[in-house]
């Protein structure tokens, strides 16, 4: 890490922040999850406001927790940091001895830092490596995806992650420049796909890269998979009166999270036809954001990135 950097990062302000901190409820004795900790922004403001309380701070990226412990260095007393997924918050909790939360965040995707460091390989911005990786200790990367998989895996994310409706001309693109030469960085990549996408619909909603490196990088990260799953895990460990806040910025994300906390607000998943409840469900939280919140016109002159984002709320009962 170099001064220069941290200068840049620790100016970062994450999306929707107040709403965030409203939302948790803050209690000072409480025990927090940051399960997205990134450069630490939410996690400042979270540990500002505890006195005997504890967060939890967890990330896949291991410079984000270096940058973070850095800026959080005040308050290391009060902070447990984890290299690891949040899905897998469960071994942890129950490493540390933790058997409830009084809250848990979290703002999930990618960073924007991850996003403007080139050498990350995430942004069809840079020619760089083709790269992707959160957790830059695993093995599976952009170039495996883009070089290795089938047409028909391909084809898949694309549909699946990206919701791109020219997956095919996409996917058999790749294939036939592959054939010729492995395809290394992301300009290369980025020429294959603006080509692939018909002059008439290239540039409908933004860069014609965007959902095609989107679904690259959900597969590399494997950020859909077990979220479901993981949130139901977290908001299980909520105490009465704890509070789940999550951040999504595109759809998949936001569906999930709402599947979640649909199906944990409901009471009882009988059929209707039977004439008593045999099923034994109970609603467990309430939701507290009927509409997800969205960021402010004030919020979104400075800050380009909180447009796509969507903040929903729940309470444990």
């Amino acid at each position: 890490m170099t001064d220069p950097i941290l200068k840049m990062e620790f100016t970062h302000i994450p999306v929707l922040l107040k709403e965030c901190i409203d939302g948790l409820n803050i209690k000072p004795d409480g025990i927090y999850l940051d399960g997205t900790l990134g450069l630490g922004g939410d996690s400042l403001e979270i540990v500002k406001r505890l006195d005997k309380g504890r967060l939890i701070a967890i990330d896949r990226d291991s410079n984000a927790l270096l940058y973070a412990g850095e800026r959080l260095k005040e308050y290391a007393n009060k902070i447990t940091f984890v290299h690891d997924d949040f899905k897998n918050a469960e071994y942890h909790l129950n490493r540390l001895g933790i058997d409830k939360l009084d809250g848990v965040l979290l703002d999930l995707g990618v960073s924007s830092y991850q996003i403007d460091d080139a050498s990350r390989g995430f942004s069809y911005r840079f020619d760089s490596p083709l790269d992707m990786r959160m957790d830059q200790t695993q093995y599976l990367t952009a170039f495996n995806v883009v070089n290795e998989y089938s047409e028909s895996d391909l084809l898949r994310i694309f549909y699946k992650y990206g919701e791109e409706r020219f997956s095919k001309n996409v996917a058999q693109n790749i294939i036939r420049a592959r054939n010729e030469n492995s395809i290394r960085t992301t300009g290369e990549l980025a020429k294959i796909v603006t080509a692939s996408i018909p002059m008439k619909y290239r540039y409908e909603g933004g860069n014609p890269c965007k959902k095609i490196f989107q679904a690259i990088r959900i597969e590399v990260n494997e950020e859909l998979t077990g979220l479901y799953e993981g949130i139901l895990s977290l908001v299980g460990r909520l105490r009465t009166g704890g509070r789940c806040c999550i951040i999504a910025f595109h759809s998949l994300e936001d569906r999930t999270a709402k599947q979640d906390f649909k199906s944990l607000e409901r009471d009882c998943v009988c059929e209707k036809r039977m004439p008593i409840c045999t099923c034994g469900k109970k609603r467990e939280v309430n939701i507290l954001t009927k509409k997800p919140i969205t960021a402010s016109d004030e919020e979104l002159k400075t800050n380009g990135r909180a447009e796509s984002a969507k903040l929903r709320i729940a309470e444990k009962l």
